[in-house]
């Protein structure tokens, strides 16, 4: 459910952020959910590779930059791959990069906690939401 709710959510960032700004072009949502897609698994299967070597030069006290820096580069890269997007420049990848980095903390940080699951506290604020 959570990665559901990361994709979807980083595609309304792209989609949205294609709108603001004139430098990114997205035809359409469905794009932006391939791209939010792409993302993904280039981060998961690529983006380690590279990331990994800049955390060591690092020193590992730049995750975040680094982790940032990389999210831009891959877009990029989706960017050469699909001609239904561009992005013309690498600051607006690395504004994309920073608004899906967020949203995506805002989703971890509101997610509830795996005690609060154990405990039943979730549940039980779910049994009420439903009676009331």
């Amino acid at each position: 459910m959570n990665l559901i709710l990361h994709l979807l959510l980083d595609a309304a960032v792209i989609f949205g952020l294609a709108y603001i700004m004139p430098q990114i072009d997205v035809k359409n949502f469905g794009t932006a959910l391939l791209i939010a897609v792409l993302l993904g698994l280039l981060n998961f299967f690529v983006g380690w590779l590279i990331r990994f070597p800049l955390n060591l030069v690092t020193f590992f006290l730049l995750t975040g930059i680094v982790r940032i820096l990389v999210t831009a580069l891959l877009l990029k890269l989706i960017d050469r791959i699909l001609d239904s997007f561009t992005i013309h420049g690498f600051w607006p990848a690395l504004v994309i990069a920073v608004a899906v980095a967020v949203a995506g903390m805002l989703i971890d940080r509101s997610a509830p906690s795996e005690q609060m699951v154990e405990s039943g506290y979730v549940v039980s604020i779910l049994h009420s939401l439903r009676l009331g």
